[in-house]
């Protein structure tokens, strides 16, 4: 399955939202516009849905509903969020699931649910407040998502939101794990553990995945020669080895991958890990501009067999300059005065003539993210 649009009122940086996502979608615009903050919505509903979450752990997590809250929420401050789930491939909504948020104006001041609602192929099944709401009050804490007891009837919205995978794998806290002390954030987003988690799969699969990260490393890292998995006092690593001058090829181990290679290695892990929509933040960092280029192209190849969503943020004209990217799989957001506007780059006509026209997307899309004052940026210094 696959989120097919979202619609959002007052989240974070978007004071309304209304926008189709396609299987394969990238979000670009200028820093600070909201990239992050858009993929933050599908892991708000993940950390809603998944066990030991919650809707108040989600907004606490966040820093509560006064950092959720888009600034520009004046006479309407209900944060509101609405996914349509569609069959891979389709368009057509299978499931409709809808919150808006409040918090409360004294005691605790706990965020509470204003409303709940779920449609399946259009039919309401579920809208809150429902009478038992209305006699207690203090149900509407908790959504139906999060409560087994409560979802059995759109279950199916549960497995696949608490299913979301977000990457954005910082190289440093791979190779030095034990150097970064607290506690491990949900979901590994940063790539810590992530070698834990290529532990955990069987070996048949771990090596067939293996072998094809192995293959395009051949191809993307100079002098690149073997690449493998292995194990040390229980604990996993991987292991490269190099062509050099010397007769016998020297032997490397993930904390002297260079970050570009350990990024390109875990871009193509999470590629072929599963079958869950996949956020990825910024996929190009670290990496050389013509890998960054076939970056389109494999996760076209690698999500069809599989019938996976992904959704990336991106400010590279590289990954952009793909001839075989279509305007309907671009989200173009800019900023405004009133919060950041989000549109299909295919209903901007300016970007549609430019296309028509010949150019890529790079070429049409990226000059307007960029400041408009860019060119005084040296002054001063």
């Amino acid at each position: 399955m696959i989120i097919s649009r979202v619609k959002l009122k007052n989240w974070k940086n978007f004071k309304e939202v209304d926008v189709p996502l396609q299987d394969r979608t990238f979000i670009v615009g200028p820093n600070a516009s909201g990239k992050s903050n858009f993929l933050d919505v599908f892991r708000f509903l993940r950390d809603i849905a998944k066990p030991g979450g919650g809707l108040q752990k989600a907004v606490t997590d966040r820093g509560g509903i006064s950092k959720i809250r888009c600034l520009a929420a004046r006479a309407h401050p209900d944060v509101e969020i609405e996914i349509h789930i569609s069959e891979f491939g389709s368009n057509e909504p299978l499931w409709k699931y809808s919150i808006g948020i409040k918090q409360e104006t004294r005691g605790y001041r706990l965020p509470y649910l204003t409303y709940e609602r779920v449609h399946h192929k259009n039919k309401l099944i579920i809208d809150r407040p429902e009478a038992e709401d209305k006699k207690d009050q203090e149900r509407l804490t908790q959504t139906y998502l999060e409560q087994i007891n409560a979802n059995k009837e759109f279950r199916d919205i549960n497995r696949f939101l608490e299913n979301v995978v977000y990457l954005h794998l910082l190289p440093q806290l791979l190779k030095h794990p034990n150097s970064f002390t607290g506690p491990d954030l949900p979901g590994d987003p940063f790539g810590k553990g992530f070698l834990d988690r290529i532990s955990k799969v069987n070996e048949k699969t771990r090596s067939a995945w293996l072998s094809k990260i192995e293959i395009a490393l051949r191809i993307a890292v100079p002098q690149f020669k073997e690449f493998k998995y292995t194990e040390e006092n229980g604990r996993p690593h991987l292991e490269a080895v190099y062509e050099h001058w010397r007769p016998k090829a020297g032997r490397q181990r993930e904390d002297q991958f260079s970050d570009g290679t350990l990024r390109l290695i875990g871009l193509l892990w999470s590629l072929q890990e599963s079958d869950n929509l996949l956020l990825l933040e910024e996929p190009e960092l670290s990496l050389n501009g013509a890998i960054v280029s076939k970056i389109p192209a494999l996760i076209y190849r690698l999500q069809k067999p599989r019938k996976r969503q992904i959704i990336l943020t991106s400010h590279s004209s590289d990954l952009l300059n793909d001839s075989g990217i279509s305007l309907d799989e671009i989200i173009v957001l800019e900023p405004t005065q009133e919060g950041t506007n989000a549109r299909t780059a295919t209903t901007i006509p300016e970007i549609k003539a430019m296309l028509d026209g010949g150019m890529t997307p790079s070429a049409a899309i990226l000059p307007r993210t960029k400041p408009k004052n860019i060119n005084q940026l040296t002054i001063g210094f």
